[in-house]
């Protein structure tokens, strides 16, 4: 709810969870406690996320699909934009390190010829988020791993080395 909108009531959420308003209250004593346990969840997921696609150990392949399914679970179960919680110097500094983590393997992809090295730097980092999103967001019928397939095709064949 708070993804589609995020003036949505702590009342609209107790209402479409099946509990009372109290109940929210009791666990959050506010809204922007409630919205910090939402991005808290989501960059967990998101460092979660990264750890188990072993982007520094596996195929760069593999490495990439597994990154990119994961993502997509993730958005599609944290629907939420984390820029509003940047302010916030830890959920930043987490947020950045998970950042570099993606960036490093997308180097170490370009190194191993999966990309090829004469596109603008950062590119694939720039273009690989908004891929994800997209698919999340308008492929919802589609598995994390379908999804992923046609992320991982699209950048490739958009970006792979000939």
């Amino acid at each position: 709810m708070l993804a589609a909108d995020p003036g949505t009531s702590i009342a609209s959420i107790a209402t479409q969870a099946g509990v009372d308003r109290r109940t929210v209250y009791r666990r959050f004593a506010s809204r922007e406690e409630l919205l910090a346990a939402i991005y808290e969840s989501r960059l967990t997921a998101i460092e979660r996320a990264i750890q188990d696609a072993r982007l520094r150990e596996a195929p760069v392949t593999v490495a990439l699909h597994r990154y990119v399914e994961n993502i997509i679970t993730v958005n599609r179960t944290w629907p939420v934009d984390l820029t509003h919680m940047l302010t916030d110097d830890a959920i930043r500094q987490r947020r950045d390190a998970s950042v570099q983590e993606v960036d490093t393997f997308l180097e170490r992809a370009t190194a191993e010829g999966l990309f090829r090295q004469n596109q603008p730097q950062g590119w694939a980092a720039s273009l690989l988020p908004q891929l994800m999103h997209l698919v999340s967001r308008q492929q919802p019928d589609l598995s994390p791993a379908q999804a992923a397939d046609i992320v991982v095709d699209t950048l490739l064949n958009g970006l792979g080395a000939s």
